[in-house]
C-alpha cells in the first residue's frame, strides 16, 4: 500500500501559513511557517514548512545564525533550495535587520554603552570579519553620522587616527564612540585595542572633542572601555 504525501496546499487552511497570517495575523506564525512563506514551496520529500524547520535546526532555531548562511551554504546543504529561494531568504533577514538598524538611527541619542551596543548590532551582528566604525555626536549626544574606517580579516584592522579626526572635524561633532568587533567572540581588548584607543583619544583632546567610549562586539556580549573606567 503506497502513500501519498501532502502539499501544504491540500492541508486544512489553518495549517497553510499564508492563509493563517490573512486569517489570525502575522504574530501567530512560528519562524518556520514565516520561512515557508519566503521560500514558497518544499520538495519531493517535504513540504515547505518542514524544509523551514530542518533550515532553522540546522542553526539552532537561531534567527541571527540563519543570518550568518550565503546563498551558496543554503542551496549546497539543503534540497528544494535553489538560486531564487536562497536569494530570498537573505533578502528578508538583511530587511529585518535594516529594520532594526532603522529602529536605532530614529533614536539618534547615545546615553549609556548598551545603546552603542544596540545601535552597532545590526552592523556587526552577521561578520566574520573585523570592522571598525565611528559614531560622531554633538553636544547633546546626538548622532550626527557614523563611518566605516576600516576593515580586515578575522584578526586586527588598521586604523588610522589622521581620519577620524578630520571625519570629526568636518562633522563639528562634540563627541566620538569607536567601535569594532572581534569575530573570535572574546570581547577583551588587545594591547592594539588599547593603543589606538589611546591614541585616538589624545588626538582628540587636541581638537577638543571627546572620546566618550570604545565598545568592542561580540554576539551576545561586549566590552566598553567607559564602563570599566579606562577613558
Amino acid at each position: 500500500m503506497s502513500s501519498t504525501k501532502l502539499s501544504v496546499k491540500d492541508w486544512s487552511p489553518d495549517d497553510q501559513p499564508r492563509e493563517k497570517l490573512l486569517a489570525k495575523g502575522v504574530n501567530v506564525l512560528s519562524d518556520a511557517e514565516l520561512l515557508a512563506i519566503i521560500i514558497g514551496s518544499g520538495n519531493t520529500e517535504e513540504t515547505s514548512v518542514e524544509l523551514s524547520q530542518r533550515i532553522l535546526q540546522s542553526v539552532e532555531n537561531n534567527i541571527n545564525h540563519l543570518g550568518k548562511l550565503s546563498v551558496n551554504h543554503l542551496i549546497s546543504n539543503f534540497k528544494g533550495i535553489g538560486n531564487a529561494k536562497a536569494v530570498s531568504i537573505v533578502a528578508a533577514l538583511e530587511l529585518g535587520k535594516r529594520r532594526k538598524a532603522e529602529d536605532m538611527k530614529n533614536r539618534k541619542q547615545i546615553l549609556c554603552s548598551l545603546d552603542i551596543y544596540n545601535y552597532f548590532y545590526p552592523v556587526f551582528c552577521d561578520l566574520s570579519h573585523e570592522e571598525f566604525w565611528v559614531l560622531f555626536l554633538n553636544s547633546t549626544n546626538r548622532i550626527i553620522d557614523r563611518i566605516k574606517i576600516g576593515q580586515g580579516g578575522i584578526a586586527q584592522t588598521p586604523i588610522d587616527g589622521r581620519l577620524i579626526y578630520k571625519e570629526a572635524l568636518n562633522r563639528l561633532a562634540s563627541y566620538v564612540i569607536l567601535s569594532h568587533n572581534h569575530p573570535s567572540g572574546n570581547p577583551k581588548p588587545s594591547s592594539l585595542d588599547d593603543e589606538a584607543t589611546f591614541r585616538i583619544k589624545k588626538g582628540l583632546q587636541l581638537l577638543e572633542i571627546s572620546l566618550l567610549d570604545h565598545l568592542i562586539f561580540c554576539e551576545g556580549n561586549y566590552y566598553s572601555y567607559a564602563d570599566e573606567e579606562r577613558i
